[in-house]
């Protein structure tokens, strides 16, 4: 339960999978900024991503839930999968916020920043949440949207992607310092990514 306050950052993703760059990434902004917990909250499908290369949403889900399994102010969330589909995240804030009487946060890229004008209903986020953007490598902080409720935050920027490390798998490379030990475990006895 919430304990500095009763703020929640949400940390949407496609999680695909969940590497140690997102644990540390968290870790830090729960550290730092005044949240009292983070939630990673697993997308089915993002309206703007290939669907391809994604793994089904249930083993997303577990990965993250092993991945977070240590630390009590992590949480897991499905319930984009509950919504309809495609997932929209004004959707998914409005549900959360009928459902739970506490102050969301979000927390994204500068790439996903720089790209909320695509995003369905981005006015009524910007009104009524509060963003915090973490910089990456090579994003255009100048070209993400002022406004009073975007806060680009100082956060270590960690080049570590998910894309990478499905590639790696696929070319049998060793992944297993770059995921929890938990994660990497599972992705190994299920074969995710190998083909």
């Amino acid at each position: 339960m919430p304990t500095k306050n009763n703020k929640t950052g949400l940390f949407f993703g496609s999680f695909n999978p969940i590497h140690n760059g997102h644990l540390m990434l968290a870790k830090y902004i729960l550290n730092e900024y005044d949240l009292a917990e983070i939630w990673f909250v697993v997308s089915p499908q993002n309206p703007l991503k290939d669907k391809k290369t994604l793994l089904d949403e249930h083993h997303r889900l577990q990965l993250v839930r092993l991945a977070i399994e240590d630390e009590p102010k992590f949480k897991a969330s499905d319930i984009e999968f509950k919504l309809e589909r495609p997932s929209y995240t004004i959707n998914t804030l409005v549900h959360l916020k009928e459902k739970h009487k506490r102050p969301f946060v979000l927390l994204m890229g500068a790439d996903s920043a720089a790209s909320l004008k695509k995003w369905k209903n981005y006015e009524a986020i910007l009104e009524d949440y509060e963003v915090y953007v973490y910089p990456r490598q090579g994003d255009d902080i100048d070209a993400i949207l002022k406004h009073k409720n975007l806060k680009i935050i100082n956060a270590p920027q960690i080049e570590l992607s998910a894309t990478y490390i499905r590639q790696a798998i696929k070319a049998k490379k060793d992944v297993r310092f770059l995921l929890s030990e938990r994660v990497y475990d599972y992705v190994q006895e299920m074969h995710f990514y190998e083909k």
